[in-house]
C-alpha cells in the first residue's frame, strides 16, 4: 500500500471510530429538570415554577446544530407559592389558561460557541402571540447523562400577560426571567 493511500484508509478508520462514540441525547429525565421563574413585585423578588411541561430534547454535541429542542408548558400548572396566587395567575387578565393552556418553545437553530456554551434561537408563544427569542445555554454531559441549562428574560408585554389595570409595571414588573435546567440521556 502506498503512503497517500495508508494515510486516507487510517482517517477513515479513525473518523469511523469517532462517530461511533457521538452521543445523541434525547430522553428527559423530568425528576431530575426543572423549568422556574423569578420576578419582581413592588420591589421584592418572588420565586416560581412550572410543574407541569414536556420536553422534545435530541442534541448531539457533535453535531449541535442539528439540534431538536420543543418544550410545551402546562400554564395552568404554574406554581407561584399559594394557591390564590396560582388561580389569580391563571386567569383571563394573566395567563388567560382556558383559552391559552399551553406555553411553547420550538427552536430553529443551536449555534455552538464554544466551551458547552450554545446560541439557541426559536419561536416562544404565549396567550397565541409568538416572539423570536434568542436563549444563552450550556449543554454539559457525563457519559449518558447530559444537562442543558439556560436561562432568558421574557417581558410579560410581549405576551399580553396582565392586561387591563395589570398592563402597567408599577406593582408587577415587565420582565420575568426564566431558568430551565433539562436533564437528558442519552438514547438510541
Amino acid at each position: 500500500m502506498k503512503p497517500l493511500p495508508r494515510a486516507l484508509a487510517l482517517s477513515v478508520m479513525i473518523a469511523g471510530s469517532w462517530n461511533a462514540q457521538a452521543v445523541d441525547y434525547r430522553q428527559v429525565h423530568r425528576d431530575q429538570s426543572a423549568v422556574t421563574f423569578t420576578y419582581q413585585q413592588m420591589g421584592v423578588t418572588m420565586e416560581g415554577a412550572f410543574g407541569e411541561w414536556a420536553a422534545d430534547l435530541r442534541f448531539d454535541p457533535d453535531q449541535p446544530t442539528a439540534a431538536q429542542v420543543t418544550v410545551d408548558v402546562d400554564l395552568a400548572g404554574i406554581d407561584t407559592g399559594s394557591a390564590e396566587g396560582d388561580a389569580e395567575v391563571a386567569g383571563k387578565v394573566w395567563l388567560n389558561t382556558p383559552a391559552f393552556p399551553t406555553g411553547r418553545f420550538v427552536a430553529k437553530s443551536v449555534k455552538p460557541l464554544g466551551d458547552h456554551r450554545y446560541e439557541v434561537t426559536g419561536a416562544l408563544t404565549i396567550k397565541g402571540r409568538t416572539q423570536d427569542i434568542v436563549i444563552p445555554a450550556i449543554f454539559t454531559s457525563q457519559g449518558a447523562i447530559g444537562v442543558l441549562e439556560g436561562r432568558f428574560t421574557l417581558r410579560r408585554a410581549d405576551f399580553a400577560i396582565g392586561e387591563g389595570p395589570w398592563a402597567a409595571f408599577d406593582v408587577v414588573a415587565n420582565d420575568i426571567e426564566i431558568q430551565f435546567r433539562i436533564t437528558v440521556l442519552a438514547g438510541e
